[in-house]
């Protein structure tokens, strides 16, 4: 990590550009939601509506994505996302820390964020985090060829242009994803550095390992994002806590957004069944 860096965007203003906040809706403790990479706030299409009688739900676009400014200098890496997300959430003016939920590259946003930020988290939530590390530092030889296969994978998509822009409108159709899956003109340059400088290259067991709050991750049974063998890391760590959904994959459908609720709603629900 650039600790100059990281210095720096404490003490001078902010300059990063406010990112677009696609939903603000209910009353009560604020949960932030980030969503992934090519998508959008509509990820939690299944979620927020679960919860907005007892929070107050509000969802960005991340930078690049959706209504979100897609700047012409930015490289999108890690401290780029995380600078629009602390300017965005200064300019709230929050009263109280909030519940941050990110998915997929929103998770490892998240991460940073609450890693960098903590007295603005209260509880941190990862949903089907595609967190790796590099091959070199994996022992298990299956584990590190798996890796090593997500990460040419990644490489191919985002240099090979027509092609992956043609998969993703086909998996769009079939599947009908139009509002959750997006690879477009408008925000390739974002998808591709997004994709290099925050997914292919992370530190996100280091900004796990570093937060101060209690982390809950929850996965499907069948994501194809991710490595067991990274996974083994972080449910080792104290403060988190796993929770798996059998026969989901890596998008938030009705099984998964159920238990992402509970996972969000179970300090309210505790408190109602004591009263």
């Amino acid at each position: 990590m650039d600790l100059w860096g990281a210095l720096r965007r404490r003490i001078l203003p902010s300059k990063a550009p406010l990112l677009n906040i696609a939903a603000d809706v209910g009353d009560g403790p604020v949960i932030i939601f980030l969503h992934g990479i090519a998508s959008s706030a509509a990820t939690f299409a299944h979620v927020i509506p679960q919860l907005s009688d007892n929070y107050r739900c509000i969802s960005f676009d991340l930078l690049g994505f959706g209504d979100s400014p897609s700047p012409s200098d930015s490289n999108f890496t890690i401290e780029d996302h995380v600078d629009s997300i602390r300017a965005t959430v200064h300019s709230l003016k929050l009263d109280a820390p909030f519940i941050l939920v990110g998915h997929s590259l929103g998770s490892l946003l998240a991460a940073r964020y609450a890693a960098a930020h903590p007295s603005k988290v209260s509880r941190l939530v990862l949903v089907s985090p595609p967190i790796y590390v590099p091959p070199r530092q994996i022992g298990d030889p299956l584990v590190r060829a798996r890796v090593g296969a997500y990460l040419r994978a990644y490489e191919f998509l985002r240099t090979n242009k027509e092609f992956t822009m043609a998969t993703v409108d086909t998996l769009r159709r079939l599947f009908q994803l139009e509002d959750i899956l997006d690879v477009s003109e408008h925000n390739w340059r974002a998808f591709v550095l997004s994709l290099q400088n925050c997914i292919e290259t992370q530190t996100t067991v280091s900004d796990i390992a570093a937060v101060r709050v209690p982390i809950d991750v929850v996965y499907g049974s069948l994501d194809q994002f991710i490595a067991p063998g990274t996974m083994r890391i972080i449910e080792q760590m104290r403060h988190v806590t796993m929770h798996r959904v059998e026969a989901n994959d890596h998008l938030v459908r009705r099984r998964l957004a159920k238990r992402l609720v509970s996972v969000i709603d179970a300090d309210h629900q505790n408190a109602e069944s004591r009263e």
